[in-house]
């Protein structure tokens, strides 16, 4: 019998059931998984570790794979606007209906032991992907990647992609650390590609401790961009005229680089059309990464970008965008966040800001953002407000035709304003 009967019932108990929100480490996850005779899935995993664009890594994969006709499974988080983003299968969001039954089933198999809210997700994605005759499973990592609950699988083929500077109460601060946390998917004699362009050695160094096969850009594969297109080559294969991906942002390129990577590693199991690359590629989309939307005669651009890194991609799509006469920063961000780092480098682009309160323990409040700004530069315009909401509200009132608003630093920051248009 179900303990609850909705999924908001479920999701508010799954996030007292455990001490710790944040609780790595693999054996009470491993052993669940065990009853549930999951640890052997019937079919390939790839699993994606990064800083910066799992995402949207990932969503090129599915669209890619599924564009191919295959039977594609995808775990991911954190969700924008509805828990059920979080598991795909062939395209399609988890419903509540089989959620509630996966939670079911895990809350039997789990007895006395205890789960954190992402590893009972996990679980049930798990559970459903067992179900659903997929031809591969693709999982993201939710925090780092040796202790992160989707590990407990084995990757036959990861992707590692840009690594920054994030989350260092749990994975170190430096990028060799962070690394050699990422590169706990690894698996001996499977391939790895690290799609940044500058891996940390960390990385590197596991790979042939394991004797995994090794590619990042340069090494094994590489790729140039056109006016209108772009080109890709490894050893083996070559790409020339490919379409540009529907995802906006140069960055994107360096994504999609490895994913054909990937996909070149398992062209033997899963092979991929050119026709199906280039459908693939100019149709993905995924909310919240640089989305630009015409709001009237003033654009609105939201991105979940919350640290530096991001930041500094966020700031190079806009800078490409044209001119306009103010950008407009609507900013929430979480305490354990690089706030000033983040904010340093949109400081060229904004001309003012409009800080807000996010709800939950780990958010940082409107005013301290605003200290941090006036430490960084005092001339800077600023506002406080109670929400995201709020700060929209007034941000909107505010902006003149042809102005440009921007909705950043945290996923919980663009789902508060997307959920103003649903």
């Amino acid at each position: 019998m179900s303990r609850f009967s909705s999924l908001a019932a479920w999701l508010d108990w799954q996030q007292t059931l455990h001490p710790k929100s944040i609780d790595l480490g693999l054996k009470r996850v491993a052993k669940v998984a065990a009853a549930l005779q999951l640890l052997t899935p019937a079919c390939p995993v790839i699993t994606v570790a990064g800083t910066n664009g799992k995402g949207s890594s990932i969503a090129m994969l599915d669209s890619i794979l599924r564009a191919a006709g295959y039977r594609v499974g995808c775990y991911t988080s954190p969700h924008l606007l509805r828990y059920n983003e979080r598991i795909r299968i062939n395209g399609l969001e988890a419903t509540d209906a089989q959620l509630l039954k996966a939670f079911a089933v895990v809350d039997q198999a789990r007895a006395d032991t205890s789960l954190s809210y992402f590893e009972f997700g996990t679980l049930a994605a798990l559970q459903l992907f067992n179900h659903a005759r997929l031809d591969v499973a693709v999982l993201e990592t939710g925090l780092g990647g040796r202790l992160d609950a989707v590990n407990i699988l084995d990757a036959d083929v990861a992707l590692i992609t840009s690594i920054g500077i994030d989350h260092t109460d749990w994975l170190g601060e430096d990028r060799e650390s962070i690394g050699a946390e990422k590169a706990g998917i690894l698996r001996a004699h499977c391939p790895v590609i690290c799609s940044d362009p500058r891996p940390p050695a960390s990385v590197r160094d596991r790979a042939r401790q394991l004797q995994a096969t090794w590619y990042a850009p340069g090494e094994g594969y590489d790729w140039s961009r056109a006016t209108r297109h772009w080109c890709w080559q490894s050893a083996a294969r070559a790409y020339d005229v490919l379409p540009l991906p529907g995802l906006p942002g140069a960055h994107q390129l360096q994504n999609a680089a490895g994913v054909l990577m990937l996909l070149e590693t398992q062209a033997s199991s899963l092979p991929v059309s050119r026709a199906a690359l280039e459908q693939g590629l100019s149709s993905v989309s995924l909310p919240g990464r640089c989305q630009q939307v015409e709001e009237g005669s003033v654009v609105t651009v939201y991105d979940v970008a919350h640290n530096p890194d991001s930041a500094g991609q966020l700031l190079a799509l806009l800078d490409q965008s044209g001119d306009y006469p103010s950008t407009r920063v609507v900013l929430g961000m979480l305490a354990d966040k690089d706030v000033a780092g983040f904010m340093t480098r949109l400081l060229p682009v904004a001309g003012h800001w409009y800080f807000a309160d996010l709800p939950g323990t780990r958010a940082l409040p409107a005013r301290a953002l605003g200290d941090v700004l006036c430490r960084l530069d005092p001339q800077q315009h600023a506002r406080c407000f109670e929400s995201v909401h709020a700060a929209l509200a007034q941000v909107r009132s505010d902006a003149a035709a042809g102005d440009r608003i921007v909705v950043c630093g945290s996923f919980i920051t663009v789902a508060e304003a997307l959920s103003c248009h649903v």
